[in-house]
């Protein structure tokens, strides 16, 4: 499927959708060149789970986990762009946040990428002139959920 997003509305409602099918367990894996709207995706994710607060881009930090009582489901945000080589994630111990959380995912390859899992919201995000174009691919555990 493909979501045409001209601008940052058009992102947020994308979000919204994502937000409103989201479960424990599920990943929601954004790829996509530098500036094309992964991290603009996560926060509207984010932020139409619940969460009220800023939402830094995990960059640095790797792993960001949103859990507060007013979210609708508990989220850990990766931003793997740093990792070398995939083996890394283990050491981060990201099964152990994912417990009870759905992931979203900056740069999904960098960690062995997440398409395999039927639980996976693949979506790659392009710039397209002054807008961005979002091609999605459900796993199986996401086909039957409207977006």
């Amino acid at each position: 499927m493909i979501v045409e997003c001209p601008d940052l509305d058009a992102m947020d409602a994308l979000g919204q959708r994502i937000a409103a099918q989201l479960e424990a367990g599920d990943v929601v894996a954004l790829s996509g060149d530098l500036g094309a709207g992964k991290s603009t995706l996560a926060r509207s994710i984010l932020q139409a789970l619940g969460y009220r607060s800023e939402v830094p881009s995990p960059t640095f930090t790797i792993l960001e986990v949103y859990d507060s009582a007013e979210m609708r489901l508990p989220c850990v945000h990766a931003d793997f762009y740093r990792l070398n080589d995939p083996a890394e994630v283990r050491e981060l111990g990201l099964e152990d946040y994912r417990d009870g959380a759905a992931l979203i995912a900056e740069w999904p390859e960098k960690a062995g990428g997440f398409a395999h899992l039927p639980e996976c919201l693949r979506i790659s995000l392009e710039i397209v002139g002054q807008g961005r174009r979002a091609i999605v691919e459900q796993g199986s555990d996401w086909l039957g959920r409207a977006l």
